[in-house]
């Protein structure tokens, strides 16, 4: 993407996971920037991408992104030029496992602000925190520690300023609040951090007068009092130590001495100082303890949120700190962007014209060298010569300014200026000194010591030794030994910068100044930060790191996902770029590294890499669900084999029992015992809860517990009065209790389906049939007012094998040679069957039944026949499973000739550990330049994602599954020739008929007119193979040597002879088998379209025969 905040976080988390380095982002730039806002959007969007939704995963996100709340409120102020001034500097580390997933954080602050709690220029605010505290407190908190509002304070009201636009103090409170929660801090703590904010608010209203003797004296008691309670010590102790300054000269004695107002005032301003810089200090420490990793971590990205350079009208020491660190800064830029980088092309020999740049680190050694001595160490000097006057501490540091020589320095009047890399920035000496020492009197720390209150304590953890008289470090010292420590702490990472840009001093959205922004592109040295990349390279990794991470892009080197190169590294850097087809221009190779040019090719080798392991997850996941359709479809065989067996014996068995309820008595149908006939039952599907045997179901009636066995469309004999009876069709239905006939009729165009007769199973005392193969039965109830049905039934046999199955009181089955029935209540008559029907049907008349003669009565069913062989159907579709299954055929990759060897990563990870490689991998705002080709291939070669975790453990793994075996050698395609050709030119071959030749290569434009020579055997079907002409091994061979000619005009081939022809001939029909067709085919077409000869030699390679009615000849191409 283009330059964005995100795509700096994006690159530095996905260079984390990737090459399994440190990485730091280095946020710098003026007050008002927008550097904290950067640092905030780097947070969040880690938080979004590095995974680990549960659990502690994502308490650890939440808190890390709920520090930025509570350190803002307690670390930011509104200034002049920025309303959300971050007045302290911080450098967050989020600790990462194996998998990219943060499970920890620390923080360091550096040099807090403190003279701000004091004291504020017109139109600037105390802390946040403080009018944050006073508009929203609760009401136990104002009862409690007598919260009022900002304007009641003197350290809040000093310059008058309350609100801000754009900031809500009482919704701030809010976050703050909840953003100690989600990091952990109890109510008791929070209550302790706001009784601590509550004694410095009061210590403001300390107020002092002059007594009779000219020396300080406390202005309101009541004050002291409620101050006393705050803090938990005795309110005369109080007085005493801010009235009282002790003095140990160097003789060992203690001498008290009275403060007067400006000194009373100044001890007083230096006690809120320690209690709000001690308590900031704690509520860091306590965010680490909170943030503390619960795992081992791998990797981390820093972020750095410090703050600006700063140059106001009046600059003092805090200034000079803030400036000293961001030159400090500035300098790390330099080393690893220019000077490094000039450096290192020289030591790989890379061809490169080198760029001036200025460097700011002469600016760094004015201020921090111990020898010569720099400006900290002058401000140290001086108080070690006059440590008692503060006015005379300056004077001599003032002194030691003006003997120094720097042209970077420039002494004057009450001051000095120093040229900085962001410009000249003249400093005020008064007072400084005394800054620099920041040191409590020992008569506060004695009252600290006396306090009752824990929390008191634990922000003050050193106890006072009063036979120490050695000088403690100044903040001087102190800085400096901090902005080492960072730079240190850096430089061990890889890093990205973020150089934020203020269009603006007016705080506009809208407002552009072109000669400030040029001014703060020119001093931040991007001019010569933009010349260098341009000119220079983006990317620069050893040979070893790259051929570990891009061997894969490369069949020469990897296969199947493991390191197989066996040269050198350089040579398998050279391999990988030539295979990946990055032009020779956006590459050069050094001595020890490899050099990309441009970024767009950097992101080309990544984006291959990325789809290499895309498409492997992608042939795995093929492979994973090819293989479950195949389960799935294998099992699905097996379960419908095994139906077909157990069921399909059911069938059969009520088949068998059919031939035995006949009893071998009654002829039978042809299709009766055909091998195929099954006894399925309910062939209506009655049972069915949808379709039409559910109507049929629902219209009649069938209780929940009558399960229907058979069901079937058959006939009733229906008696008309005074005319000959005939067959209707109608519903039979047996039901494991009752027998039911369903007529369905239409009744005012509707169909209706209605019970005819019904009568349980029980009451059927008898069914006749007749000896014939007719299908006509009767059902021999005796119903005193209804006669007994007449039926027909194609299925009858297998009606009476279920009716026998489920009749309680046993089935009675009359075969005879007429059919007994009860034509009219209690008058029995008899249906006679006869063997004179003209056709194969049945059919009732007069009493009579007519049929034909059937298959013997003791006919029993034939044998099962055997189902048509159908050639099996894949399982699956495409190349992942053999056809037929695993063991289809066998597997061709048994050999492999490439050995795995081991990864380059495996041989360097204790080096890359002790040294910190040079940067960079590629940013996003890094001057984009055109790679062509190489961008263009990307989307090409295949390589999961960055996301894809590489073990640091298992540097041996399991060897890959070999490469597939060569392929079989194709067919030797054998011919005679049946004619003689001289060769008349050089690429001609003469050949002589009946010999025998093997084809090895064929022209496509070559011509034959006439057959000179047959196949042996006759198949051509692939016109486009590369042959080879030998002599037949039963042919006599002459003394002459091979030779081997080669032609490509229609009139030549190649061949290799040694052999004299035999004296064979054959006929031109032959010609056939070399076309593939048939001889009778063949001999149509020429009939058809007539033979013509042409003049010219064969092409002795086989070619395609094509048919061309119009030029009225064979044409082989």
């Amino acid at each position: 993407m283009p330059p964005h905040v995100f795509a700096i976080a994006e690159s530095a988390y996905y260079n984390m996971k990737a090459y399994k380095e440190n990485q730091c982002v280095i946020i710098s730039g003026e007050s008002g920037a927008g550097k904290t806002e950067a640092a905030k959007r780097i947070m969040q969007y880690i938080a979004n991408v590095s995974g680990g939704e549960g659990g502690d995963i994502q308490q650890i996100k939440d808190m890390v992104l709920a520090t930025n709340p509570l350190l803002e409120s307690f670390g930011n102020a509104k200034t002049l030029r920025n309303n959300n001034s971050s007045r302290f500097g911080k450098y967050l580390q989020i600790h990462f496992n194996g998998q990219g997933e943060p499970i920890g954080a620390d923080i360091t602050n550096y040099l807090l602000e403190k003279s701000r709690v004091v004291s504020q220029i017109a139109n600037e605010r105390n802390f946040h925190i403080f009018y944050q505290f006073t508009k929203g407190a609760s009401q136990h908190y104002r009862e409690t520690f007598g919260i009022q509002k900002p304007e009641t304070y003197i350290y809040t009201s000093r310059s008058k300023c309350f609100n801000v636009d754009g900031i809500d103090d009482l919704a701030e409170y809010e976050d703050t609040l909840n953003a100690m929660k989600i990091i952990g801090l109890s109510q008791a703590e929070q209550d302790n951090i706001f009784r601590m904010l509550s004694a410095i608010l009061w210590t403001g209203n300390l107020v002092f007068r002059e007594d009779d003797n000219g020396y300080a004296a406390v202005s309101d008691q009541s004050v002291v009092d409620f101050l006393a309670y705050l803090l938990e010590v005795d309110p005369s102790s109080l007085v005493h130590a801010i009235t009282i300054r002790i003095l140990t000269p160097r003789s060992g004695e203690v001498i008290e001495s009275p403060a007067n107002v400006a000194q009373a005032t100044a001890t007083r301003d230096a006690l809120a100082k320690a209690i709000y810089s001690n308590l900031f200090d704690w509520i860091v420490e306590r965010i680490n303890q909170s943030l503390k990793a619960r795992q081992a971590a791998a990797n981390s990205v820093g972020i750095l949120d410090i703050y600006g350079f700063e140059i106001f009208e009046k600059n003092s020491f805090e200034q000079l700190c803030i400036n000293y660190v961001n030159e400090k800064l500035q300098q790390i830029f330099i080393q690893l962007t220019l000077k490094a980088e000039q450096e290192e092309y020289a030591r790989e020999k890379i061809k490169w014209t080198p760029i001036t740049y200025f460097d700011n680190k002469i600016v760094c050694d004015l201020i921090e060298s111990v020898r010569p001595p720099g400006i900290f160490s002058a401000m140290k000097d001086a108080t070690k010569t006059a440590h008692a006057d503060p006015a005379a501490c300056d004077r001599t540091f003032m002194q030691s300014m003006n003997g120094m020589s720097n042209a970077h320095l420039t002494p004057r009047q009450g001051g000095f200026i120093v040229k900085h890399y962001a410009g000249d920035v003249t400093y005020t000496v008064e007072g400084i000194t005394d800054k620099n020492k920041d040191l409590l009197l020992k008569g506060l720390l004695n009252l600290i010591e006396g306090s009752q209150n824990r929390f008191v304590h634990a922000i003050f953890p050193n106890h006072v030794d009063q036979d120490n008289r050695k000088q403690p470090p100044s903040a001087g010292d102190r800085i400096r030994t901090s902005a080492n420590a960072l730079v240190e702490t850096l430089m061990k990472c890889t890093p990205s910068y973020i150089r934020t840009i203020k269009p603006n001093e007016n705080k506009s959205a809208s407002e552009y100044n072109v000669p400030n922004v040029l001014h703060q592109i020119k001093y931040l040295g991007l001019q010569e930060n933009v010349r260098i990349r341009r000119a220079g390279f983006a990317y620069r990794q050893s040979f070893e790191k790259f051929v570990d991470r891009f061997f894969l892009l490369s069949p020469a080197t990897s296969y199947a996902g493991e390191y197989t190169w066996q040269g050198s590294y350089e040579a398998a850097v050279k391999q990988i770029l030539k295979d990946t087809s990055i032009p020779p221009e956006e590459w050069q190779l050094g001595v020890s590294k490899a050099f990309i040019k441009s970024p767009e090719t950097l992101f080309a080798l990544e984006h291959m890499r990325d789809r290499y392991w895309h498409n492997m997850a992608t042939r795995i996941q093929r492979m994973w669900r090819a293989y479950l359709a195949y389960r799935a479809e294998s099992a699905t065989r097996i379960q419908r084999f095994w139906r077909k067996k157990r069921v399909g014996a059911e069938y059969l068995q009520l088949r068998d029992q059919g031939h035995q309820v006949l009893q071998g008595r009654k002829e039978r149908r042809r299709m009766s015992i055909l091998g195929s006939r099954r006894f399925l039952g309910d062939y209506l599907g009655i049972n069915a809860s949808s379709g039409p045997g559910a109507q049929i179901r629902s219209a009649i009636g069938l209780g929940s517990n009558e399960k229907t066995v058979f069901s079937c469309r058959g006939e009733v004999l229906e008696h008309k009065f005074g005319r000959s009876s005939k067959a209707s069709p109608r519903i039979i239905i047996v039901t494991n209790t009752k027998y039911y006939i369903v007529a369905q009729m239409l009744v005012q165009g509707h169909v209706s389906i209605v019970v005819e007769r019904s009568f349980p199973l029980g009451a059927i005392k008898f069914t006749g049939t007749s000896t014939s193969r007719d299908d006509w039965f009767s059902l021999g109830v005796g119903s005193p007012q209804e006669p007994d049905p007449l039926l027909n039934c194609l299925l009858k046999t297998e009606m009476f094998t279920q009716m026998q199955r489920v009749m309680p009181g046993g089935f009675n089955l009359k075969i005879a040679e007429s059919i007994e029935f009860a034509k009219k209540p209690g008058k029995m008559a008899l249906v006679k069957v006869v063997k004179d029907a003209p056709t194969p049907h049945d059919f009732y008349k007069s009493s009579t039944i007519h049929t034909q003669q059937g298959e013997p009565p003791n006919s029993i069913s034939r044998p099962t026949p055997k189902g048509k062989p159908v050639p099996p159907r894949p399982i699956t579709r495409g190349k992942l499973i053999r056809p037929g299954g695993p063991g289809g055929r066998p597997a061709r990759n048994t050999t492999s000739s490439r050995t795995p060897q081991p990864r380059p990563s495996a041989a360097t990870s204790s080096a890359a550990t002790s040294s910190r490689p040079v940067p960079q991998p590629p940013r996003a705002s890094q001057a984009r330049v055109s790679v062509g080709a190489a961008a263009a291939l990307a989307s090409q070669v295949g390589v999961a994602s960055h996301t894809r975790q590489q073990s640091s453990t298992s540097s041996v793994r399991a060897p890959p599954p070999p490469p597939p075996a060569a392929p079989a050698a194709k067919p030797k395609i054998m011919a005679k020739v049946l004619y003689d050709f001289a060769g008349q030119k050089e690429n001609e071959m003469s050949i002589t008929k009946g010999e025998i030749i093997e084809i090895v290569q064929k022209e496509n434009n070559g011509r034959l007119s006439r057959p000179c020579f047959e196949l042996i055997p006759s198949d051509m079907a692939d016109t486009n193979r590369i042959y080879r002409l030998v002599a037949s091994p039963d042919v006599p061979r002459p003394s002459l040597g091979p030779r081997r000619v080669r032609g490509g005009t229609g009139t030549g081939a190649a061949a290799s002879r040694s052999s004299t022809p035999p004296a064979a001939a054959a006929a031109c029909d032959k010609w056939a088998p070399f076309c593939g067709r048939a001889s009778q085919a063949h001999a149509a077409r020429q009939a058809a379209c007539g033979w013509q000869q042409k003049v010219g030699a064969c092409g002795v390679a086989g070619a395609r025969l094509g048919h061309e009615p119009e030029r009225r000849r064979w044409r082989v191409g």
